[in-house]
């Protein structure tokens, strides 16, 4: 059971210079692990490089690992603290839209937030997954050799299921006669169930494969190694690390929670919907291929620029 001994627990205060007279204190929930190799490591790390620059004008408090029933509560103790409150994922939206009528003095921005409900002191950031989805399911389709790519999604939410689509439909923008292979575990991190889903696919030809994950990323790789298939990493350029990662997408998880705290500092933060994505710049949004050849690296292009000009249209998400 979730208690607040529990967040006591868990909150800490990342360490900088002396602080300096009214700092602007941050809480922000990681609802999975902050080294996940994926969407909460990115997160973690906009936080990270956020304290970095501003020092002793932010004071950071940071729930992480916390239950998707227990969040409601995670957030009410770091809005009853915090001037700003944020929440890394889509799946934090629903528990942040609530709490937040309940301490409309508080700004909260959500990491990952799609269109919705309408809140003064509520910001959502849009990282449209979906679009960097369609480009990496063309850098996996170059990448493939069997002709056989596949996904593997978490939470079964309009976001991530779209993401899942749209990188089906960038693998057949490259190769249309291409084997696709989609899944949901129900769970950003059962381990257990991503490496079933991951082997499930290799076992019908799948040779490249995509996800959004969190901890349940480690299943996927547990599949991937011991069959000799490769992965396209997501959230952030980690190229050169993992023989196992021959392209990362970029989805500026990190960037967003930059943003959120660099707004609040500057004074300029404001609520609403905002979309990031490849309009963004390759900060918030981009692909990239490890030791891409020149070719690929222009048809990439290409693919990002019909995107962003409409010719090529993908989901929301």
């Amino acid at each position: 059971m979730f208690t607040l001994a529990a967040v006591a627990a868990a909150a800490f205060t990342l360490a900088g210079p002396a602080q300096a007279a009214d700092p602007v204190t941050v809480g922000i929930l990681i609802p999975g692990s902050k080294s996940d190799k994926g969407w909460m490591e990115s997160g973690y790390d906009g936080l990270v490089a956020a304290q970095k620059e501003y020092g002793a004008k932010v004071k950071v408090q940071m729930i992480e690992n916390i239950n998707y029933a227990d969040m409601e509560q995670a957030l009410t103790n770091l809005a009853s603290k915090n001037t700003l409150v944020i929440g890394v994922g889509g799946q934090t939206q629903a528990a942040v839209l609530k709490v937040s009528k309940r301490f409309p003095k508080t700004k909260f921005s959500i990491v990952g937030g799609n269109k919705g409900e309408e809140l003064a002191n509520v910001a959502g950031y849009d990282v449209k997954q979906a679009e960097i989805a369609f480009v990496a399911g063309a850098a996996a389709a170059m990448l493939s050799k069997n002709g056989a790519v596949s996904y593997v999604g978490g939470m079964e939410i309009p976001s991530i299921v779209n993401a899942g689509k749209e990188f089906g439909n960038g693998a057949k923008y490259i190769n249309p006669k291409i084997k696709y292979f989609e899944n949901y575990t129900g769970d950003f991190d059962n381990v257990a169930k991503s490496k079933e889903a991951t082997l499930a696919a290799i076992a019908q030809g799948a040779d490249v494969h995509y996800h959004i994950l969190n901890l349940g990323l480690r299943g996927m790789e547990q599949a991937a190694k011991e069959k000799g298939t490769k992965i396209v990493g997501s959230y952030t350029d980690r190229c050169g690390s993992d023989p196992l990662y021959p392209a990362y997408s970029i989805t500026g998880v990190g960037y967003q929670v930059q943003y959120a705290i660099s707004e609040a500092v500057k004074g300029t933060w404001k609520a609403g919907y905002k979309p990031f994505g490849l309009a963004m710049g390759p900060k918030a949004s981009d692909m990239v291929v490890c030791g891409a050849t020149p070719a690929m690296k222009t048809k990439l292009e290409e693919i990002k620029k019909d995107i962003q000009s409409g010719k090529i249209k993908v989901l929301e998400g």
